[in-house]
């Protein structure tokens, strides 16, 4: 059984950072491409960013380009997303995610690709 647990998620300003890190628990970590999506009320879940089983790949949203940066440690099996210059818009619930089936390297923007999920983060960006 795989389980996925985010933290550091909470209230800051705009133009503020926050730091999101997900604690993923078995021995396969780096046998999974990592992805974080989020929620904001009222909205389908989206895409965030992904990296991959080696973290030499990763893949972002356009909107996140510039701001958001997701990095892996897999001795930690600990996967991170890196907010800068938060905007109220950017206010949901931040979800992580696993997939591990057969991507030839570049991790799927595609959430019905993740086969695990955590409980989600709430970020709240205050304007």
């Amino acid at each position: 059984q795989v389980q996925l647990v985010e933290s550091g998620g909470g209230l800051v300003q705009a133009g503020g950072s926050l730091r999101l890190s997900c604690a993923v628990s078995g021995r396969t970590f780096s046998s999974y491409d990592m992805g974080w999506f989020r929620q904001a009320p009222g909205k389908e879940r989206g895409f965030v960013v992904a990296i991959s089983r080696s973290g030499s790949t990763t893949v972002y949203a356009d909107s996140m380009k510039g701001r958001f940066t997701i990095s892996r440690d897999n001795a930690k099996n600990t996967v991170y997303l890196q907010m800068n210059s938060l905007k109220p818009e950017d206010t949901a619930v931040y979800y992580c995610a696993a997939a591990s089936g057969v991507t030839g390297g570049t991790p799927s923007p595609l959430s019905w690709k993740y086969d695990f999920w955590g409980q989600g983060t709430q970020v709240t960006v205050s304007s």
